[in-house]
């Protein structure tokens, strides 16, 4: 059992350290909270495709023993959970908020993520489609879509020029990784979702969107 590339330079450093993957939908969320809030960081990539999986070592299971990515070592402890990282970013670093002041622009910006990061993503990473046979796709897209029709009914409500309102919020960083995958990966039309589409838009105008983008990662592969 190898540790991971990187690690052991990684632990006598002062900044954080984001243990992910490039096309990780989850650490791709706290790649956008760390670039939006300017927080300098270090990565350690785990490849949970190469040999099996690099998240299945016995070194990153110290780390997270749900043996899932992201995981962010700073202050002191190591978080999993990508709106749990998020989440203590906000409340421990200067910088734009990602959760609102207002209570009820909370609960739906909280209401929002949990959408997406509990109705939708869940269904169709790579653990789960790692046990189905041909079906995968359609498996994906069925859930996907049926999660999309909910979520294009609440931004609806909700939306200004981004999730809630005019403001960047934790929402706005599950729902652009989300469309990524449901369009690149699965091939869901975004047509039925107008809504969405354009919340979507509107975000990847943004640098902090951008530069986390899983194409321009350190372990983006030549051809991802």
């Amino acid at each position: 059992d190898q540790p991971l590339e990187g690690s052991r330079n990684m632990a006598s450093t002062s900044k954080p350290v984001l243990y992910t993957y490039f096309r990780s939908s989850c650490s791709w969320r706290v790649r956008i909270a760390l670039a939006f809030k300017g927080i300098a960081y270090d990565q350690v990539p785990v490849n949970l495709v190469k040999g099996g999986g690099q998240q299945h070592a016995n070194s990153f299971k110290a780390l997270n023993p749900m043996k899932q990515v992201p995981a962010l070592s700073i202050d002191g402890i190591t978080i999993s959970q990508s709106l749990a990282i998020i989440q203590y970013l906000d409340e421990t670093r200067p910088g734009p908020r990602l959760l609102p002041e207002d209570s009820k622009k909370r609960a739906q910006v909280r209401m929002i993520s949990d959408h997406i990061t509990s109705g939708i993503q869940p269904l169709q990473n790579l653990h789960v489609l790692q046990k189905l046979g041909d079906e995968k796709l359609q498996w994906a897209q069925y859930f996907i879509v049926s999660g999309f029709q909910a979520l294009e009914s609440l931004l609806q409500q909700t939306a200004g020029l981004y999730c809630v309102g005019d403001e960047v919020t934790m929402a706005d960083l599950c729902l652009v990784p989300q469309v990524y995958n449901a369009v690149s990966r699965f091939k869901v039309d975004l047509a039925p979702f107008p809504t969405i589409a354009k919340i979507n838009n509107n975000l990847l105008e943004l640098e902090a969107f951008t530069i986390s983008h899983p194409s321009c990662q350190p372990d983006t592969p030549p051809d991802p």
